[in-house]
């Protein structure tokens, strides 16, 4: 029996339960690997920004990544240390509060870098990202790289000389990949932007290095980090992962409130909600795995009927559309049964609130006399608040 089912009796349903053992255990690899390798891992809190959670962090890494002021302030608030802040398109209204929140700042566009570059310098190293027109990755909703791709400038578009006060590349187009997939790109990369290496001081190589999942080969990608260095001993290297930080260090605990059935399918519904608490399963192809169930093909609902101890799994909202399916159990499920989902840690958390730190619309009301009433204005202390 694990740690979490010996003191399930403590833990409230529904709960994102994160475990302390499984944390401390991805984050003494990461260390490791940053060491071995002499390059810095830093968090990107697109994946995972649990702040409660960073005084554990700070044992192991000193940096994180951010994605917009929100996320920015969260770094210098929270973590304690300014961000690496990227992010597609800044704001008149808020660089200047991004600026005094980031060590680095990178620009996806050199229309950006012309535009808000002058505010930017003495506060932070300022990067362009780079777009190297190849990844690995298949499905298109993840790929950063695909034709059309609104993320980072191609080289051809660079020009021969960099401008004096640019020290860095950013590069992102992984997606929970191996260190065999980095190794293939990184070629790629070289072939289209070593020629300008000479004219930066850092390079970050993004997110999507899953190298705390159990078949990652860390030594593969600590040697061929170490083979970039050998050719390119001036750059400083960054990794900025998320997943690998909160892979599998904990799982969605919720119940069965009821089970119906309809044309020979059963469904036990939950009192969680795909929608509300996982809405990254509805959007990604991606289905959790559920502790003691075995996955079954999607919709397959003759298999549903057939075999037995197999349910769909609902939500708890009026969506039609807030349910999953099919999973088979070892026995026949109850009302009040623990329902486990398994790693509901990374991105699941971050999805149910204002994921990459984007603040919400305000909302209000434009009366028949012309005078506009606003109801409700989002603030940071909103976002940091659904993230303690």
């Amino acid at each position: 029996m694990t740690l979490l089912e010996q003191n399930i009796s403590q833990i409230p349903s529904p709960c994102y339960v994160m475990e302390e053992e499984l944390l401390r255990r991805n984050l003494s690899l990461i260390k490791s690997v940053a060491e071995r390798a002499n390059v810095e891992i830093i968090l990107a809190f697109k994946a995972f920004a649990l702040w409660k959670s960073f005084p554990i962090f700070r044992e192991y890494i000193t940096h994180t990544t951010a994605s917009s002021l929100y996320e920015a302030r969260l770094a210098a608030e929270e973590f304690g240390s300014k961000a690496h802040t990227y992010s597609p398109a800044y704001t008149d209204e808020e660089f200047d509060q991004i600026a005094d929140c980031s060590s680095h700042i990178t620009f996806n566009s050199l229309s950006q870098y012309k535009h808000f570059h002058l505010k930017a310098q003495g506060k932070a190293s300022l990067g362009i990202r780079v777009n190297p027109e190849y990844s690995e990755i298949e499905t298109e909703l993840y790929n950063p790289c695909a034709p059309g791709s609104r993320f980072g400038i191609l080289s051809s578009d660079l020009p021969e000389t960099l401008p004096s006060d640019i020290e860095g590349f950013h590069i992102h187009c992984h997606c929970e990949s191996g260190s065999d997939t980095f190794e293939r790109t990184l070629k790629h990369i070289e072939e289209k932007f070593a020629a300008w290496f000479p004219q930066i001081k850092w390079i970050n190589f993004g997110g999507g290095h899953l190298m705390t999942r159990k078949d990652y080969d860390v030594e593969f990608l600590i040697n061929t980090l170490n083979a970039f260095h050998q050719r390119h001993p001036h750059l400083k290297v960054v990794l900025e992962p998320g997943s690998a930080f909160a892979w599998q260090t904990g799982p969605l605990v919720s119940k069965v409130v009821d089970i119906v059935e309809n044309y020979g399918v059963k469904t036990a519904i939950l009192n969680v909600s795909f929608t509300c608490h996982m809405p990254d399963c509805l959007e990604m192809p991606y289905k959790p795995a559920i502790r003691n169930a075995v996955t079954l093909d999607e919709e397959d609902l003759d298999t549903a009927r057939t075999l037995p101890h197999t349910y769909r799994l609902g939500g708890n909202s009026c969506l039609s559309g807030d349910f999953m399916g099919l999973w088979q159990f070892p026995h026949e499920l109850s009302i009040g049964e623990t329902i486990i989902f398994e790693d509901m840690i990374h991105y699941t958390t971050v999805k149910t609130c204002m994921f990459n730190g984007i603040n919400h619309p305000s909302i209000g009301m434009l009366h028949t006399d012309g005078s506009f009433e606003l109801f409700r204005k989002y603030s940071y202390e909103d976002y940091r608040d659904r993230m303690d």
